[in-house]
């Protein structure tokens, strides 16, 4: 019975921290949008590697954004506490946030309709694209707040 119950928690501690984990560090979700053909909570790449459109990868397609049709950047955050197993298996994750990184990008197309996008980015990926898509677009990322404003721009004021 001891060996059921260690190996239950064994279990337990090597999951936990996937089942906490969010989206990965170099990865993208669609959050929410104006684009319909594009599922919320579809996952996939952004890449900004296009001298032109921002795109997005995701499994059946793909979303491309014109930098030049681009007219609002902001990006925000959300942080929470780690719940749920947490509590049973690592108490000390109640003292750890949690941190959600949104981008959102406002853009006009050639009929003048103006669109919207929001996406959740990977912590590993948040500076590059903010950096990225501004030097891009030309236009400055609005801040939700100055805690947004830190971690968007690596800790410079």
């Amino acid at each position: 019975m001891k060996r059921v119950i260690a190996t239950l928690l064994l279990g337990l501690l090597t999951i936990e921290p996937l089942a906490f984990a969010g989206i990965g560090s170099d990865v993208t979700m669609y959050v929410g949008g104006t684009e319909n053909q594009i599922k919320g909570g579809a996952e996939g790449k952004s890449s900004e590697r296009d001298e032109k459109n921002f795109i997005f990868h995701y499994k059946g397609g793909s979303l491309s954004i014109p930098y030049d049709q681009v007219n609002d950047l902001e990006y925000g955050q959300k942080a929470g506490r780690r719940l749920g197993v947490a509590i049973m298996v690592t108490p000390l994750a109640l003292f750890s946030k949690k941190r959600k990184h949104f981008l959102t990008v406002g853009w006009k197309d050639e009929q003048d309709k103006q669109h919207a996008a929001v996406f959740e980015l990977g912590k590993g990926i948040v500076r590059t694209t903010i950096v990225t898509l501004e030097a891009r677009t030309g236009k400055k990322v609005e801040y939700e707040d100055d805690e947004a404003r830190k971690s968007g721009m690596g800790g410079m004021p």
